[in-house]
């Protein structure tokens, strides 16, 4: 499973500016790139989702100034998208049910992604990736908590989706995250033993550091 090439100059053929409100507007033309997207979002609180379950598009994002992680891949697949990027996604399974979405993309051959997270491991990661399973694999680490660890991945255009507004409608878009369980996923398999070594060092660390974000991997050079 590969998505296809970036495009140069590529625009929804959908949307432009006028489709935007200026306030809409002013977010995509101030950030162009995925680093600055990825800034832009890791700055919004985070959508825990207090008075019950949502699923905001970049506009309702923008209303109400708070994401979680589905809701920050559909902000920066909107934005991105604006800027020459496929709008696409990237689903992460997990052995808990506890899944991670992110934007995915590429930037001179190289996979990248941009995303929010409660975890500081599970945010975005700079495009140096030569595979899709290479960049996935730099998330496994990362992942092992109390509970956590990757079983396998996929990847959504979001152009497929010919009857969700994604991008702009002010209703939770609950189209989206059923594609993502219905797509087809890759099988992701890790080491054992290492997943093992992992819980127990994560275990360690949050009974030392109870509410300090675990930043101790190996591939942090990686990360956005």
């Amino acid at each position: 499973m590969r998505p296809r090439r970036t495009r140069k100059k590529r625009l929804s053929p959908s949307l432009g500016k006028h489709a935007f409100r200026p306030t809409e507007w002013a977010v995509i033309q101030k950030y162009r790139t995925p680093r600055q997207v990825h800034e832009f979002l890791r700055a919004l609180p985070y959508n825990w989702e207090k008075k019950g379950e949502t699923l905001q598009t970049f506009r309702g994002v923008v209303r109400h100034w708070q994401a979680h992680c589905l809701e920050a891949a559909l902000v920066a697949a909107t934005i991105m998208e604006q800027h020459g990027y496929p709008p696409l996604l990237l689903d992460i399974d997990s052995q808990d049910n506890l899944g991670h979405v992110l934007f995915l993309f590429r930037h001179r051959g190289r996979y990248g992604t941009v995303a929010r997270s409660r975890d500081a491991g599970l945010n975005g990661r700079k495009s140096v990736f030569r595979t899709l399973r290479h960049l996935v694999m730099s998330y496994v680490d990362p992942y092992v908590d109390h509970s956590g660890r990757i079983t396998a991945y996929g990847v959504l255009d979001l152009e497929t989706l010919r009857r969700c507004d994604w991008r702009l409608s002010p209703r939770n878009v609950w189209a989206v995250e059923r594609a993502l369980i219905r797509m087809r996923h890759r099988k992701l398999k890790s080491s054992d033993r290492r997943y093992r070594a992992m819980r127990r060092r994560y275990r360690a660390f949050r009974k030392k550091h109870p509410h300090q974000p675990a930043t101790f991997y190996s591939n942090r050079h990686q990360w956005m």
